[in-house]
């Protein structure tokens, strides 16, 4: 059992706050006037990790990560593998401390994605295989062979104490909420955040939300072990993908999460609609998961004090248009 799913995180977790605190911002809540009113006398309050640096969640993991190596550490560079949101978070966080690093990415990855990455001169971009899968496969050796430190967008401890400090905000600015939602991946940012709140407020209930098309963390709670998924194509690419064999994340999401949620891709594109003629805010597929599912069982939080994590922002034009028309 990893630390965490017996013992408290919370000094970890407010340890790594002291630690990325002048890097991040400190993302804004806000209420939701329409997602309050379909609460019935309560209030539901959306957490704008969609303004953060790079425009996602994934800065906070990424930056404790590298603040934690040792000088030997960073100047050998870090490696990782990504073609979205984490890539970002390493790229940037390599650009604030003056440290370098590997992205491996796959020869299909989007160009958008490399144009984003490449405005970093922090990291050197490096293509191999056909998929994610096999990019991350050969990113892992490559750490290995060259005695490198590869960050891991979910499997470490300290990406998931990095991404509870947004725990620490919410109960700064929502002290008195019954809820939380939170869209559900690779599990290192549910794990953080209710890892900093459960044991601090027992009764909250952590809500985990996936699409319906790829709930590989949600399948093997259900198996009671990591199991093989078969994905389909989702517009919450940023949660998509299977977790590894031996991920930490699992117990913690096991120990921590009290309900769980499953969207449809329709779902998810009427949160993205409602989000952006609401609140005049353009969220990514992820994002929308977590509205979708407090949209989902907005009845059964009748009354109750929520917050809903906005965990990015970065769709495509393209992707937008399509949702939009």
């Amino acid at each position: 059992m990893p630390e965490g799913a017996g013992a408290s995180l919370v000094g970890r977790i407010v340890a790594a706050e002291a630690r990325i605190r002048s890097l991040v911002r400190e993302t804004f809540v806000d209420r939701s006037p329409i997602l309050s009113d379909l609460s019935g006398g309560g209030e539901v309050w959306l957490k704008y990790e969609n303004l953060q640096h790079t425009g996602s969640f994934k800065v906070r993991g990424a930056l404790n990560k590298i603040l934690s190596l040792s000088k030997d550490d960073l100047a050998r560079g870090v490696i990782a593998s990504s073609t979205g949101n984490h890539g970002l978070g390493v790229a940037y966080s390599l650009s604030a401390l003056k440290a370098r690093g590997t992205i491996f990415l796959p020869t299909t990855a989007s160009k958008s994605k490399i144009v984003a990455l490449e405005q970093y001169k922090s990291v050197k971009l490096q293509f191999f295989g056909a998929d994610a899968v096999t990019s991350e496969a050969h990113a892992r050796e490559v750490a290995v062979v060259q005695h490198r430190t590869y960050i891991s967008p979910y499997n470490d401890l300290d990406v998931i104490v990095g991404q509870g400090t947004i725990g620490i905000e919410l109960e700064r600015q929502c002290p008195r909420l019954d809820a939380v939602f939170v869209s559900v991946g690779g599990g290192g940012l549910i794990s953080g955040i209710a890892s900093y709140l459960k044991p601090l407020h027992p009764e909250l209930r952590i809500v985990g939300c996936w699409p319906e098309n790829s709930p590989a963390l949600y399948l093997a709670l259900k198996a009671g072990k990591i199991v093989d998924v078969c994905e389909n194509p989702t517009l919450s690419d940023g949660t998509a993908g299977g977790i590894e064999s031996e991920a930490i994340t699992f117990n913690y999401a096991r120990d921590l999460i009290d309900e769980c949620v499953l969207v449809q891709e329709n779902e998810i594109v009427d949160a993205i609609r409602l989000v952006l003629a609401g609140h005049r805010m353009a969220i990514e597929g992820a994002a929308g998961v977590a509205v979708a599912g407090y949209l989902k069982t907005a009845e059964r939080y009748a009354g109750q004090n929520v917050a809903v994590v906005v965990c990015g922002g970065n769709i495509s034009y393209e992707m937008l248009c399509s949702i939009l028309c």
